[in-house]
């Protein structure tokens, strides 16, 4: 269902929630009138204590499609994120098959999405061994940016750089003036750490030390110091690494920061052994460490907060049968995130005015979406409503992604995401509308 217009008493404008009347207009926000103006059309009334929210942007999404579609694809994808809330996805360049390292690669991701979008999507590109000359023409075809690992990403066609191709790849990043961002764990760091085959959390845990982080980015830092590129910190899980992230700031070096819902809603104290869904790399640490990351998002030192949507086939979560060390790494939360992480926030005396900031408004600025991430006019019309008072019983096998498991089954939330509106239209949960668009960065710096 189209909406010309959605009122309400709590709609976020300017960082602040006010009454209002969100007019829209071929699919963007006309004007944001006072709350009783008069206005024809199909309107939305909100009622009670619903809040209005821009809708969420996760810029670390990994869709897989073509080459590991079992894993994940576009439509299951972006129908999990039109349920939760998110009306904005940006595409990791793995675990696709081919990985989005060259503009065919990426032309062909682009290709297979056609048709199958409910939320925007948009792409980031790879940076990988032996590629180097292939990131101006994926910067020129409109990618957001450009990904790298420090250590094994865990598929052969994504392999990491090393000290010197990093440094090659962030003098071209500063040339382009793109911005790299990176999964900072620290290859001899991990190779050294004890990694024996295990069923027990705490020895996953320990084969993924703090020291990786912190290394790495190290490293990261000093690449940025070395050639003036801007560089952002992917799904940072260690707490120790926030006084080296906070000098570099002090420093004035062109480094941001994220963190994910399940760094800051679960503590390895709490994880049972043997329980893969809750594996991933960097892994979810104790409960001091998650109060210190609430602790620098509070204040500022991370910026924002991205599921890192990291589905795989349940046979390639069980492998090992509940050794940690064989099972795949990663959390299936797209869909429940922004929820999650509300409901943590609230816990913790933290208005949802923040949460939005973290995960709309701040994602959305981190890649350059200026049309994202607000409520204000000629903003897109994308809109999430989230209800406090309405409670959210996660069941894996009711969520819209491909495969039915995830860390977050079983979880009670206070509060849901109750309507979500892409592009002025109010998404069907039971069938999400396949009319997102493909974004790319327009090479002069807007979008197209």
């Amino acid at each position: 269902m189209r909406v010309d217009a959605v009122r309400a008493r709590h709609v976020l404008v300017d960082g602040a929630f006010r009454p209002a009347t969100v007019t829209i207009r071929d699919g963007r926000i006309d004007e944001v009138a006072p709350f009783d103006a008069v206005v024809g059309g199909e309107v939305l009334e909100v009622a009670g204590p619903a809040r209005v929210l821009p809708g969420i942007v996760d810029t670390h999404v990994h869709v897989n499609e073509p080459g590991r579609t079992e894993w994940e694809g576009f439509a299951t994808a972006t129908a999990a994120a039109a349920l939760g809330g998110v009306t904005t996805l940006v595409d990791m360049p793995l675990n696709s098959i081919p990985p989005t390292t060259t503009v065919e690669h990426l032309r062909l991701k682009q290709q297979v999405a056609d048709g199958q979008l409910a939320v925007d999507v948009g792409f980031w590109g790879g940076a990988v061994p032996g590629n180097l000359a292939e990131l101006e023409p994926l910067w020129e075809a409109g990618v957001f940016g450009f990904k790298c690992f420090l250590s094994p990403s865990g598929v052969d066609e994504f392999p990491p750089l090393d000290h010197d191709e990093l440094t090659a790849v962030l003098r071209e990043v500063a040339r382009l003036d793109a911005l790299l961002i990176v999964h900072a764990e620290d290859a001899a760091v991990l190779e050294a750490a004890p990694a024996r085959g295990s069923r027990a959390y705490r020895d996953f845990v320990l084969s993924r030390p703090d020291e990786a982080e912190i290394a790495a980015i190290r490293q990261v830092i000093e690449g940025a110091r070395e050639t003036g590129a801007r560089v952002h910190v992917l799904h940072l899980s260690s707490a120790r690494a926030l006084d080296v992230i906070a000098d570099a700031r002090a420093e004035g070096l062109r480094l941001t920061v994220e963190t994910c819902p399940h760094y800051l809603c679960f503590s390895a104290e709490s994880i049972p052994d043997a329980s893969p869904e809750f594996k991933c790399c960097p892994p979810i640490r104790d409960d001091g460490n998650r109060t210190a990351l609430w602790e620098a998002l509070r204040d500022g030192l991370i910026d924002v907060v991205v599921s890192d949507h990291s589905p795989s086939t349940l046979a390639e979560k069980a492998r090992g049968g509940g050794d940690l060390q064989q099972a795949w790494g990663g959390i299936s939360g797209l869909q429940v995130g922004f929820a999650a992480v509300a409901h943590e926030a609230g816990a913790r005396g933290i208005g949802i005015e923040r949460v939005s900031q973290w995960m709309s408004r701040g994602t959305a600025d981190l890649v350059g979406l200026a049309r994202k991430g607000r409520i204000a006019p000629g903003a897109d019309a994308d809109l999430v409503v989230h209800d406090a008072t309405v409670p959210t019983s996660v069941a894996a096998d009711a969520l819209a992604h491909r495969n039915p498991l995830s860390a977050w089954d079983g979880l009670a939330l206070d509060g849901a995401v109750v309507t979500t509106i892409a592009g002025g239209r109010v998404v069907d949960p039971a069938a999400p509308r396949r009319g997102g668009r493909r974004l790319t960065r327009h090479p002069s710096g807007g979008l197209r």
